[in-house]
C-alpha cells in the first residue's frame, strides 16, 4: 500500500495521494480553458475518480495571457483553490514566457510541455525540470485547425500529455475530442490526427 501524504491548504489538512495538478499558460483565443476541460474529461474516462478543470478569471481579451487549471486524482477532490504549485505546466504559446514566469511554483522535478520548435535542451531549466517540446503550432497549421486564421493549439498539445503523464491515455483524449465535436466529423478527425502527430513528435528531456 502506498503512503498517504498530507498538506495544509486553505486551513485544511488534505490528502495529496495520487493528486496531479496542471497549469495551462496561453493567450486568449488559443483554447487553454477548453484544453483543461478536455484533459479532465479524458482523465475521468481513464478511471480517475477525481477531476477538476477551471479557468483563472482575468483579462479575457484575445491575445491576453490566460491561465487554466486541471486537477486529476485517484480519489475525490475537495480542494477548491487555484493551483499555486503545479506538478505539470503546459505552455501553449512560447512567447508568453517573455511575460509570465511559467515555472513559478512548479514542483521540484516537475514537468513542462512547451509549444515550440526548439528542443528540450534549448531551455536553461532542462536540468531542473523534465522538459517536453512539440511544434503544436505547425501541427495545427498542417490540419487547418484555425480560428480567424490563427492556429488553435489546444488539441494538438493535448497529444503530448500522455508522453509525460501516465494517468491519461491518448485514446481517451481522442475520444473526448470526438464527443465534443459530435456532428462535425471532419473537424473532429482533424483534431484527432493532430493529437497523434503531437504524441509522435514530442521530445522529452531525459
Amino acid at each position: 500500500m502506498g503512503h498517504l501524504h498530507f498538506e495544509l491548504r486553505d486551513g485544511n489538512i488534505v490528502s495529496t495521494k495520487s493528486l496531479v495538478e496542471i497549469c495551462f499558460h496561453g493567450r486568449g483565443g488559443q483554447g487553454a480553458v477548453t484544453a483543461a476541460n478536455l484533459l479532465a474529461s479524458a482523465a475521468l474516462q481513464d478511471g480517475n475518480k477525481g477531476v477538476q478543470a477551471f479557468p483563472f478569471f482575468g483579462a479575457e481579451r484575445r491575445g491576453a495571457p490566460v491561465r487554466a487549471f486541471t486537477r486529476i486524482s485517484g480519489e475525490e477532490i475537495h480542494l477548491r483553490s487555484e493551483i499555486y504549485n503545479p506538478d505539470i505546466v503546459i505552455v501553449l504559446d512560447e512567447s508568453i514566457m517573455e511575460l509570465v514566469d511559467v515555472i513559478k511554483g512548479l514542483k521540484d522535478n516537475g514537468k513542462i510541455i512547451i509549444n515550440t520548435r526548439k528542443k528540450p535542451t534549448d531551455f536553461e531549466f532542462f536540468h531542473q525540470y523534465n522538459v517536453a517540446t512539440v511544434d503544436a503550432t505547425g501541427i495545427a497549421l498542417k490540419y487547418d485547425i484555425l480560428v480567424g486564421g490563427i492556429p488553435v493549439v489546444n488539441t494538438p498539445i493535448l497529444g503530448s500529455v500522455p508522453k509525460i503523464l501516465d494517468r491519461v491515455t491518448l485514446q481517451s483524449i481522442q475520444q473526448v475530442i470526438i464527443r465534443k465535436w459530435t456532428g462535425k466529423k471532419e473537424l473532429s478527425e482533424r483534431n484527432v490526427k493532430a493529437t497523434r502527430d503531437a504524441y509522435d513528435q514530442t521530445e522529452v528531456s531525459v
